[in-house]
């Protein structure tokens, strides 16, 4: 029955469009942007409690932080879609074994930072804040998080970024939005009027939000890990990353799925921050 529900709701955007399709295209994104997921579980909130918590801003937008102190550089995680900081618990921990410095933060609509809804950009702007507060040298990202970590670096406004992971992370924004457009049938006057509204929005066109072209722009060397068998993110956007990624080095995977967690895949991150 799940599988029925999301071409229901755009029947009925469909039909709203024959009469408004502005309207109609303007609740498509705002759906598009609302996670369903991403709130802290009570074992989550546990094991986020053994951290420093710090709650930065921005326009006034709670961003929820984590913080574990350590000896050696500062490393900043960043989740994904209908994610939070626990997330990481694992990866953490390793970390912590190793001595790094760790903070975390809660991307924007998820865990227990602001906003109703969520979008890479959006999400590059909690990024900055907490990267001014407190200096990371590597940035790891997972998924939209690692999206927005890119989008974050490409300005070029930040100097201290040494080293950079990402993991399942999506290549153009035009893909996303054109598996969501499908998943939910929407007409083709539903599909200009997102794009129109996104263009309104954000002042620049779909195309235009691409993990591959922007990273182009960033020196520093990293990691790109992708599952061939990833039921959410396409292979393929990993190898248009790397194609792209001057000093990345991609490390594809075979069964670890879109999320990426294993003892393989913490072990190679370890060895690349140690050198």
């Amino acid at each position: 029955m799940k599988s029925f529900i999301p071409k229901i709701i755009g029947a009925i955007l469909n039909f709203i469009g024959l009469f408004s399709a502005t309207y109609a295209s303007k609740l498509a994104l705002q759906l598009f942007s609302k996670p369903r997921g991403g709130m802290l579980t009570p074992k989550g909130r546990l094991f986020l409690d053994t951290a420093s918590k710090t709650t930065l801003y921005y326009n006034n937008l709670e961003i929820q932080t984590y913080h574990w102190n350590g000896s050696k550089e500062t490393v900043l995680l960043a989740h994904g879609w209908e994610s939070n900081s626990n997330r990481w618990r694992y990866e953490i921990e390793k970390l912590q074994t190793e001595g790094y410095d760790i903070i975390a933060l809660d991307g924007p609509a998820h865990g227990g930072s602001g906003s109703d809804t969520f979008n890479a950009i959006l999400y590059s702007e909690f990024i900055n804040v907490v990267s001014q507060k407190f200096k990371p040298t590597v940035f790891l990202g997972h998924s939209v998080g690692a999206m927005a970590v890119i989008f974050f670096l490409q300005k070029q406004t930040y100097s201290n970024v040494n080293k950079i992971v990402l993991l399942g992370a999506p290549s153009a924004f035009t893909g996303i939005m054109e598996r969501y457009k499908k998943m939910m049938g929407y007409s083709k006057t539903i599909d200009k009027g997102i794009d129109y509204h996104i263009q309104l929005k954000f002042g620049h066109p779909p195309s235009y939000f691409s993990t591959a072209n922007h990273i182009k722009n960033i020196e520093a060397p990293g990691l790109i890990f992708h599952d061939k068998k990833d039921p959410i993110i396409p292979y393929k956007d990993a190898l248009e990353i790397d194609s792209q990624f001057k000093n990345g080095q991609l490390i594809s995977t075979d069964g670890f799925g879109h999320s990426l967690k294993g003892d393989f895949i913490t072990e190679e991150i370890i060895k690349f921050l140690s050198h």
